[in-house]
């Protein structure tokens, strides 16, 4: 199994991609972690934010790799404890499907992503950015391996 995070926003702060880049390498024994990204949809004052919505919707949809679950992070969705997140990996694991995890551009998801996501992933309730998201994912996937691995790197509780 395999994952991607698929993330629209490009031009990265070196500092998110020192950080995705440590974390996706950590995990790569247990979960290899590729980043996709996605050039944001038109924005301005005399454009529609639905209409870049859609656009980013179809670049999305696109991106994901053939048969992988869909997983959005988004603040509606489902939030996780470090172990409960384990056991969700665990069971993504057993479907036997690679994982595409997506964040979305400013304006979040079109209903269109909406509605081919298989779950959604809330990281709570705070609203975070878009860059700091990458890293928290990419930690938090190299934390639940290693829960499932027993690797001491969590020691929550």
């Amino acid at each position: 199994m395999k994952a991607a995070l698929i993330a629209v926003g490009v031009g990265m702060p070196a500092w998110v991609q020192d950080g995705f880049a440590e974390y996706s390498k950590r995990l790569a024994h247990w979960l290899p972690l590729q980043l996709i990204e996605l050039t944001p949809g038109e924005r301005g004052k005399s454009r529609d934010p639905q209409r870049a919505m859609e656009d980013e919707a179809k670049r999305l949809i696109a991106a994901v790799p053939k048969g992988a679950v869909l997983v959005l992070l988004d603040s509606r969705g489902k939030s996780y404890s470090s172990e409960a997140l384990s056991e969700r990996l665990q069971h993504w694991r057993m479907q036997g499907r690679d994982l595409a995890f997506l964040i979305g551009g400013p304006d979040g998801f079109a209903a269109e992503v909406r509605g081919a996501a298989s779950e959604s992933w809330s990281l709570g309730p705070l609203t975070l950015p878009h860059p700091l998201v990458r890293v928290i994912v990419a930690e938090q996937l190299f934390r639940a391996a290693s829960i499932l691995a027993n690797h001491p790197y969590h020691r929550g509780g």
